[in-house]
Order: C-alpha cells, then structure tokens, then sequence
C-alpha cells in the first residue's frame, strides 16, 4: 500500500492484497487521512466484484458523512452494479474532478 499526499487529498495506491485485506488496513490507518479527501487506487487489481466494493461502504460513508471526499478509482469494475453511496471512477483524473466539484459544493453550502 502506497501513501501520497498532494494539497488536501491522499491518494491509496493497493498493488498487491486483497481489497477485503487493504479495507482493513485503511480502517486501522483512518487518523492518517481523515481530514483530507481520499483517493484509493485500485487500477492495478485484477477485475473487482460488487461484493469487494461494498466492502469500503463503511469506510466511504463515515467519510464523506465528515465533508470530505471519498473515491475509489478503477476500471475493473461493472460500473452499472456500483450503488450510489460509493463513488467509482475509472481514471484518477476524474476523480481529481470530482473532488473539485464536491469542494465547490461544499463550499456553496450544498
């Protein structure tokens, strides 16, 4: 698992455990990232199933519940079965966008 911090977005790269194993890890690391927008990187993965995506509900919602980002970048993925409470993209560029636009809105009282 690799950490990377740009402004106020850290961005989770997982190249090699599984998403269930990185879940666990991120719940443990939480006070490391909390007050930043977060980006979780999971392109190197092979495809991932609806149920390892839930997987981060959790983590996403306490997340986004504290007005900060949470996105999950693949393109592995059925993007038709992804529920609404997770955001998931296929390229880190478009979730740099979103967390823009989700700033904007936060900032506009939205």
């Amino acid at each position: 698992m690799i950490f990377d911090q740009k402004d106020n977005t850290t961005i989770i790269t997982q190249e090699k455990a599984t998403v269930i194993e990185l879940v666990k890890k991120l719940q443990a690391l939480y006070p490391k990232f909390k007050n930043n927008n977060v980006i979780v990187n999971l392109t190197t993965l092979k495809p991932i199933k609806l149920e390892e995506l839930i997987e981060f509900l959790q983590l996403s919602n306490t997340h986004r519940a504290s007005k900060h980002s949470f996105i999950i970048v693949t393109n592995k993925v059925n993007f038709d079965e992804v529920p609404d409470e997770i955001v998931v993209v296929p390229t880190l560029q478009e979730a740099y966008d979103i967390i823009e636009m989700e700033e904007m809105e936060r900032d506009l009282g939205f």
